[in-house]
C-alpha cells in the first residue's frame, strides 16, 4: 500500500517518527513531494532559529533512507485538479503521480472525499490509519511507538508515558489502544 504523506504529518517529529518506523516494518510504502519536503522545511522555522536547519537536516536523512519515496506531479494533474485551497492541489497531484492508495492528512476539509474518490485516493487521518494498521499488525505498531517513545525519553531526559505521548501528537485512539 503507498501513502503519501502530508507535510503535516511529516512535521511534528514523533507524529513521523512513528509513521516511518512502521513503513521501516513493511506495513506501507511511504510518499511525499519535494514541494511537500519544503512545506516541512518552511514550518519548522516556527519552533525558532534552529528550526529550518534542524528540519533540512532530518529531510537529507529521509532522502537518503527512502530514496524511491519522493514524486513528482506532472503539472497536467496539477492544472485540471480543484480543491477548496488551492494551495493543496499540489499535494492530490503528487498522491496520483505516485500511485497513492491513500493521501495521509490532518486537513480533511481540505482534501473532500468525493474529489478524493474521482482520482482513486482515499483521505485519511493518521490516527485512523495507525489503529487500522494496529489492528492488522499490532506487534509492528506497538514496536514503532515504544521506539520513538523511549527516543523521546532519552533526548528529553523526561519519562514518557505512551497514552500522554499519542494524544499529544494528535494519536489519541491510537494511544487508548495501546494502553489496553
Amino acid at each position: 500500500m503507498k501513502v503519501l504523506l502530508d507535510a503535516c504529518v511529516l512535521y511534528p517529529t514523533v507524529l513521523r517518527e512513528i509513521l516511518l518506523g512502521v513503513a521501516r516494518r513493511g506495513l506501507f510504502t511511504p510518499l511525499w513531494s519535494e514541494r511537500i519536503l519544503e512545506e516541512w522545511a518552511r514550518a519548522a522555522r516556527k519552533i525558532g532559529p534552529t528550526g529550518e536547519a534542524q528540519a533540512r537536516a532530518e529531510i537529507a536523512l529521509l532522502r537518503r533512507h527512502w530514496p524511491e519515496a519522493s514524486v513528482t506531479p506532472r503539472a497536467g494533474d496539477e492544472a485540471r485538479l480543484w480543491l477548496p485551497d488551492p494551495a493543496d492541489v499540489h499535494v492530490l497531484a503528487a498522491a496520483i503521480a505516485g500511485s497513492a492508495d491513500i493521501l495521509l492528512t490532518f486537513n480533511a476539509s481540505d482534501f473532500p472525499q468525493r474529489s478524493m474518490a474521482e482520482e482513486g485516493v482515499q483521505r485519511q487521518g493518521p490516527d485512523a490509519f495507525l489503529l487500522t494498521l494496529w489492528q492488522a499488525a499490532p506487534e509492528a505498531v506497538r514496536d514503532s511507538v515504544e521506539t520513538v517513545r523511549a527516543e523521546a525519553a532519552r533526548l528529553s531526559g523526561e519519562a514518557f508515558e505512551t497514552r500522554a505521548l499519542l494524544k499529544r501528537a494528535r494519536l489519541p485512539r491510537l494511544g487508548k489502544a495501546l494502553g489496553r
